[in-house]
């Protein structure tokens, strides 16, 4: 039993950091990594069991699900790339798309033709 609360917490964090197809609806995209800052500077990205530091200079931090995240990202190419941990499990690295509908920001893995996670920015 412990075992597959374990693999459901796994799944959750991967499908909550890498989750379904995009939507459209009233996102809008961000292409530039001055954008990207003035969006999260200063804000936590939140979702229930997720809480994340987005630092301008390239640090990723934070707690899922009672586990710590750190990671790094920068900018390339209008993406936004990181390379992220999940406790000791390695996300490994991803370009994102980045897309923001008021409060709520999306991040598309794949270079936006992958799964999206959508959080709430928080001030």
């Amino acid at each position: 039993m412990k075992h597959a609360v374990r693999f459901a917490v796994v799944a959750a964090i991967v499908a909550i950091l890498q989750p379904g197809q995009a939507l459209a609806n009233g996102f809008q995209q961000l292409e530039a990594r001055s954008q990207f800052l003035s969006v999260i500077e200063g804000r936590k990205l939140t979702r229930m069991g997720i809480e994340l530091d987005v630092t301008p200079s390239g640090e990723i931090r934070g707690r899922a699900f009672g586990r710590p995240v750190v990671g790094a990202w920068n900018w390339q190419d209008g993406y936004f790339c990181r390379d992220l941990y999940w406790g000791q499990r390695n996300l490994g690295p991803n370009c994102q798309a980045v897309q923001l509908d008021g409060r709520t920001i999306r991040f598309i893995s794949d270079r936006g033709t992958g799964e999206f996670a959508d959080l709430r920015l928080r001030d």
